[in-house]
């Protein structure tokens, strides 16, 4: 009878070890940054939303197309994130950017916007930040160890 069990060997003598080594670095290539995609998403999906679950859409009526938009901008950031990750990692420093005016927007767009607007702004822009560095920091590791 043959025999057909598997025996661990080292790969180093595989004759296409080479190829399969450069496929795997092709295929993790960028994809550092795959744990904040959905984060990144479902913040720019709740921010877009948000004006109705918090029903300021009468009285803050400028905010509600401003968040509308910020939130469209962030989920299209995210989804660049997924799809192009290698080229959107300078777009991290721009998220961070979005997070700042999210908090200070309620006071620049809105009309003496309440405290709950205020505070659900602030939350989005703070979330926004903390994402982008960290979008950021894992990008500056992803290029200094290429």
């Amino acid at each position: 009878m043959a025999d057909v069990s598997h025996t661990r060997g080292d790969m180093a003598s595989h004759p296409d070890v080479s190829e399969m080594r450069d496929r795997h670095d092709r295929m993790l290539g960028g994809r550092d940054v795959t744990l904040l995609d959905g984060p990144v998403f479902l913040l720019g999906l709740y921010c877009a939303v948000s004006p109705w679950i918090l029903h300021y859409t009468t009285s803050q009526p400028a905010l509600v197309t401003h968040n509308l938009i910020m939130g469209i901008a962030i989920g299209l950031l995210a989804l660049g994130f997924t799809r192009a990750p290698e080229r959107m990692y300078g777009l991290s420093w721009a998220f961070c950017a979005m997070g700042v005016w999210m908090i200070i927007a309620p006071w620049i767009v809105g009309d003496s916007p309440d405290a709950g607007v205020v505070v659900n702004n602030i939350i989005i822009g703070a979330l926004a930040v903390v994402l982008g560095l960290m979008c950021a920091g894992t990008a500056v590791r992803s290029t200094t160890r290429s």
